[in-house]
């Protein structure tokens, strides 16, 4: 069987699977979700066994620091993907709910009801945590999905999607609502992305050359981000404290992700105090600075940052810093140069809050918070398909009602039109 022909049939199998999931109570569902949950915390052997074939493979394929550090299945992961499975059951079941009902004069009622989108294809890479993060969400919201994975993960993933399946035959649910793409072949996700009759929408999580190719290949709707270009801006009135503690947590706690801050702005009031005791901080963690004339004045150990800087979504140690006269010219410039991801302001104004809160044109905006927090699992969505920085449909991350569609409702008893 060639490759068109074995996505064709995971095609066929994840719409006959998503019929079935449409009219899955959520008792059903939640209880398939506590299955997996049980199965992975019982597969944790089996599952770092998998992630260290990947982990040695990736290495002698020159895999870079960053994703190798998204490939890992440290227990703490695993934890966290159990977590998120519980997360996701206790949340409220978004299918079926009626809201906005309203007579009209003819004597109808008019509202609208939450349903499924049907059949989900995420395409992600090196992370092998999104598959159990994309199937609870999928699941819980009704739908079938299938899940290709990157080349580099495909042990771990084929581990999860085991105890995934384990979760769905205990609970009474189709196995084939959650399929992973077994094949590493690249062809695989060219057809997955023009199977219209099958796939109802594409998810990709991945770096910017795969997310590119899928938009512009792509013959369904796509929920996507192209970077992860976020900003923390530090106002004159920021609180000096939070402001060390937001900057440094927003560039270091990880770097291969994409909310974490690539360029940091300064009110030029503070720039010359703050600075120094930042760049010590960086140092300390092994960040590169590449500043704008003003940051190089003040530490000129920093590289020289060009446009292209402003306009790079690192994902390693390597942070741009640049000074500002005020708050105006820091949202024009992140509205400029970033990609409308996560933006943070540290200030204790009010008013210049609510400014930025306004004004910045991004799908997470921050006060006094590190951009790190822009995750479907701290906004308490148990956990997220994605993030998106589109303006329709879903923006920020995507969890449970990101998945969902609404049709009208029309409740009538015996009226006719005149």
């Amino acid at each position: 069987m060639n490759v068109s022909e074995y996505m064709s049939e995971l095609g066929q199998r994840a719409r006959a699977a998503s019929r079935l999931m449409a009219r899955a109570d959520t008792e059903r569902k939640n209880t398939a979700l506590a299955f997996m949950a049980q199965a992975l915390d019982a597969a944790r052997e089996e599952l770092a066994q998998a992630n260290r074939l990947d982990l040695e493979a990736g290495r002698s394929n020159g895999l870079d620091a960053a994703m190798l550090d998204r490939l890992e299945l440290t227990p703490a992961r695993i934890d966290t993907m159990i977590e998120g499975l519980r997360q996701v059951a206790a949340l409220p079941d978004p299918i079926g709910g009626i809201t906005d009902m309203n007579y009209r004069p003819s004597g109808i009622q008019i509202g609208k009801m939450r349903v499924p989108l049907g059949v989900i294809g995420i395409i992600y890479e090196s992370r092998p945590n999104v598959t159990v993060e994309a199937a609870s969400l999928c699941l819980k919201s009704g739908n079938a999905c299938i899940l290709r994975g990157g080349s580099e993960s495909i042990n771990s993933n084929n581990a999860i999607a085991r105890c995934i399946r384990a979760g769905l035959q205990q609970a009474g649910l189709p196995e084939q609502a959650v399929q992973v793409v077994e094949t590493t072949d690249r062809a695989a996700v060219g057809a997955l992305i023009t199977m219209p009759e099958y796939v109802d929408v594409i998810v990709p999580r991945g770096g910017k050359g795969l997310i590119e190719r899928v938009s512009r290949e792509a013959r369904v709707p796509v929920i996507k981000h192209l970077d992860g270009i976020c900003h923390v801006y530090i106002d004159d009135q920021a609180d000096r404290v939070k402001a060390v503690n937001i900057a440094i947590n927003a560039k270091t706690h990880r770097y291969g992700t994409c909310n974490t801050m690539e360029t940091l702005l300064l009110h030029r009031a503070i720039a010359a105090e703050l600075l120094p005791e930042l760049a010590e901080g960086y140092a300390a963690a092994g960040v590169e600075l590449r500043g704008c004339e003003r940051t190089r004045q003040i530490l000129p150990q920093a590289l020289a940052a060009s446009d292209e800087d402003w306009a790079t979504e690192y994902l390693a140690p390597i942070l741009a810093i640049r000074v500002v006269d005020d708050l105006a010219q820091a949202i024009d410039h992140i509205n400029t140069w970033g990609s409308h991801h996560t933006d943070a302001i540290v200030t204790e104004n009010y008013t210049r809050a609510r400014a930025f809160l306004r004004e910045v044109d991004s799908s997470s905006v921050m006060v006094n918070a590190s951009t790190r927090f822009a995750d479907g699992f701290e906004y308490g969505l148990g956990a997220e398909i994605g993030i998106s920085t589109d303006k329709i449909h879903a923006r920020g991350p995507v969890g449970l009602e990101g998945l969902t569609s609404q049709k009208y409702v029309v409740l009538g008893d015996g009226q006719v039109r005149r």
